[in-house]
């Protein structure tokens, strides 16, 4: 990886008050510069070959203008002031100084924070050299005389970023973050069926990551998983009860129900959960909270990209909603303190409001006594990819990993299954919810931009649900 700079030393002779003044001169409430510096590489190797390395830096400056609620963004990857000053003076030019609404700014200031040189998180800068003999190392873990086995990828990527934000309100804050994933992807054919296998990992830790998993067994899991499927029976189809495994991660409770949390949505009514604060909308047994301070998760920062400190958020409490997930435009329009959650991918990007690491709490019952007492429907080990609307929480999800419950017990594997429902609906018919948590990352794509995510929950129990699978009907929207 590229040696990266810090971001105090890019700053140099930048005249941040000056850029942050003439920005505002057109009649602008709130002005703000973040500043990142990107180094970022990536090692794949495919089928026995190391088919591509990149890497390199990426620095840039976004300037974000608010006035009336809203938003004025531009973005330069100069560094030099006078440039600034160019970038700040067309979009002081592009507001309109006889329009002025309520001022929003003023509520629920930051203080001045600087986080970047004590709470730098350890990373071991990785020589390209030891990059790929971890990868080396995993495929030393596939059964490459299978010839079931048709195709693999094994990809490590990692990167460090360096931000910092100045704003026109309530002064600084910096951050220094580490991110990093492996993953296996994998494909098996008998001749006839094809299926695929894949297995991520990742955190906030940098190659250090290597030193808290076991590769043989991220590399067996998805090539058992792969072959598992392969040989099983299409899943059949109805309504019945699900046993969600917390090997499943958090899937659901990201897509189906974590975005209708994010605040621009709920504001703009786009949201199932719009107005809804203080409504019960789970079960009771279910509790939903947001977190970026867990330490060494994928979508861990010790401050978000507009500079505000995050905390524990609690969505739902006992199945009643607590808090939305705030930036500080959303925070500002309902007269709350922003949660920490404006996220952005790049400097390019405006900041919105975004999840970081969501779940669904423990609870109380043994996922033994959850299996137990389920006389029949579905068990589902892993999740797939799925599609949701935040508009009225209907989805539909791929089951990756999924096995008949019969007489309480796992029995049949099978494949192609798919869970279909309603998010608001599911969350009331979770019925028991067990005592373990399990955790799945990804990236999370809204508005155009992906940022690191992970997303957990324990073993729990739908009594209730639409399962597709072979000869069943297409699932309706509950």
């Amino acid at each position: 990886m590229a040696e990266i700079k810090d971001i105090k030393e890019l700053l140099g002779n930048i005249d941040t008050d000056e850029i942050l003044k003439l920005s505002l001169s057109g009649g602008g409430q709130f002005s703000e510069l973040f500043f990142e510096n990107k180094s970022f590489s990536s090692v794949i190797l495919e089928d026995g070959k190391i088919e591509e390395i990149v890497g390199g830096i990426d620095r840039g400056i976004g300037l974000r203008v608010i006035n009336d609620g809203k938003t004025f963004f531009a973005h330069t990857n100069s560094f030099e002031n006078k440039n600034l000053i160019e970038l700040a003076s067309g979009i002081s030019s592009a507001i309109s100084s006889d329009r002025y609404g309520t001022d929003l700014t003023k509520s629920f200031a930051i203080k001045k924070e600087e986080h970047a040189k004590s709470l730098t998180p350890d990373f071991i800068k990785a020589s390209l050299d030891a990059k790929v003999e971890k990868l080396k190392e995993a495929e030393s873990f596939l059964p490459l005389g299978d010839k079931s086995l048709r195709h693999y990828r094994l990809v490590f990527s990692d990167s460090v970023q360096d931000v910092a934000i100045i704003n026109s309100l309530d002064g600084e804050a910096t951050d220094k973050r580490a991110n990093s994933i492996f993953l296996v992807h994998l494909v098996v054919s008998d001749g006839e069926l094809i299926q695929t296998g894949y297995e991520p990992v990742g955190g906030s830790e940098g190659f250090a990551m290597f030193n808290n998993i076991n590769l043989r067994d991220v590399v067996g899991k998805a090539y058992e998983r792969a072959m598992l499927i392969l040989k099983a029976p299409k899943a059949p189809g109805g309504t019945m009860p699900v046993v969600l495994s917390s090997e499943a991660g958090g899937t659901m409770i990201h897509e189906a129900v974590g975005h209708g949390f994010e605040a621009d949505y709920a504001q703009e009514g786009l949201s199932v959960y719009s107005h809804k604060k203080g409504e019960l909308i789970a079960s009771p047994l279910v509790t939903v909270a947001d977190d970026p301070t867990l330490p060494g998760k994928r979508g861990t920062y010790r401050v978000d990209d507009e500079g505000t400190k995050p905390g524990h958020n609690v969505l739902i409490e006992k199945g009643v909603l607590k808090n939305y997930l705030y930036d500080r435009l959303s925070s500002w329009k309902d007269n709350v303190h922003s949660t920490g959650n404006g996220r952005r991918e790049s400097y390019k990007c405006k900041p919105i409001p975004r999840m970081s690491n969501t779940f669904i709490k423990s609870g109380t019952h043994d996922p033994k006594e959850i299996l137990s007492s389920t006389d029949s429907g579905l068990f589902v080990r892993k999740m797939g990819g799925g599609q949701v609307n935040p508009v009225n929480g209907d989805f539909i999800f791929e089951v990756s990993e999924g096995y008949l419950i019969s007489g309480g017990k796992i029995t049949t594997p099978v494949r192609g299954a798919t869970l279909a429902g309603n998010g608001p609906k599911v969350l009331l018919e979770i019925d028991m919810v067990g005592n373990d948590l399990g955790f799945g990352i990804g990236t999370c794509g809204k508005d155009s931009q992906g940022v690191p995510v992970s997303d957990a929950q324990p073993t729990l129990r739908i009594k209730s649900i639409v399962v597709g699978g072979e000869a069943s009907p297409q699932p309706k929207n509950q």
